[in-house]
Order: C-alpha cells, then sequence, then structure tokens
C-alpha cells in the first residue's frame, strides 16, 4: 500500500512539472523583443486570444486563431516552414499554444511572454 502511495504522488508531481516546466525548443521572448521581431516578413504572428479579446484591442500583422481553434486551423493557415510568434492575453495561452504547435510539427516557435498586459505599441 505504501509503494502505491509513492507511485500517486510520483505521477502528481510529474503532471505538475508537465504543466509548469517551458516546452522544449520554444524560444521565449518580451515584449520589447516583439517589436523589432515584427519587422519580419519571414515570420508569422498569430494572436490566440478570443475574437471578441482580439476585436477590442490587437497588434497589426498578427492573425487571430483563437486557441481552441488552433490544433484544426494551424495546418491550413500557418506555414511549418516560417517561425511562429504567439502572444495572447497574459502569456498563459500562448504558452500552451507554444506546446500544440510543437506536437503539431512547427520547428520554430516562439512565445512572447507577459501577452497583451505588457504590450506598449
Amino acid at each position: 500500500m505504501e509503494f502505491f502511495n509513492y507511485v500517486i504522488i510520483a505521477l502528481f508531481l510529474f503532471f505538475i512539472l508537465q504543466r509548469v516546466l517551458p516546452t522544449k525548443g520554444v524560444r521565449h521572448i518580451s515584449t520589447t523583443d516583439l517589436k523589432e521581431e515584427l519587422q519580419s516578413k519571414e515570420k508569422q504572428f498569430v494572436d490566440v486570444r478570443t475574437p471578441g479579446e482580439f476585436k477590442g484591442n490587437h497588434i497589426k500583422g498578427f492573425k487571430n486563431i483563437p486557441l481552441n481553434q488552433l490544433s484544426q486551423k494551424a495546418d491550413q493557415e500557418l506555414s511549418k516552414d516560417k517561425e511562429v510568434i504567439v502572444i495572447c492575453q497574459s502569456g498563459m495561452r500562448s504558452k500552451n499554444a507554444s506546446k500544440i504547435l510543437k506536437k503539431l510539427g512547427f520547428a520554430k516557435v516562439t512565445n512572447v511572454k507577459g501577452g497583451m498586459l505588457t504590450w506598449r505599441g
């Protein structure tokens, strides 16, 4: 019985760490760094907030693909040959979006830390 408890605790810790640790192969940048990245025509910019959030305030050049639709739309609307830079409101949804894109086979994925809350356009 004691061994079973250790297995449960280990699995719990594993799942918590999976949620907290950064995704391997995902670059993280600040909104200050994003201003330089926006000059590139070779990159794709994706805002994973809801359409309502996007309509209220967004950065020019970003395409709105809500997080709940990203798995279905990424292959049709994004190129795996170009880097994808992802933003959301606070950085949490874009972090999840980065994981999804990596699992879908996108090699170059960048998450904007702090999201729109830290953007000063």
